[in-house]
């Protein structure tokens, strides 16, 4: 039982960076779609910025958490 309250526990703290992630892929998910659609790009172009969102990603990850360390 104990391991069902950690883990429950775990869910709260991290309910907000789980949004921020969902969040990041609901907009570049539909920035891309969005490019894909208006320049009609081709299949390749497409599945190069979904992989670049991998880099944004992380990107974005390393720049909050250092940002986060500089304000404490």
């Amino acid at each position: 039982m104990s391991g069902v309250r950690e883990w429950l526990q775990t869910a709260r703290e991290e309910r907000w960076g789980i949004l921020t992630d969902l969040a990041f892929a609901i907009v570049w998910v539909t920035m891309v779609e969005v490019i894909d659609y208006l320049l009609e790009t081709p299949t390749w172009v497409y599945y190069m910025l979904m992989l670049a969102g991998i880099l944004a990603y992380f990107g974005f990850v390393w720049n909050f958490e250092l940002a986060t360390k500089q304000n404490r």
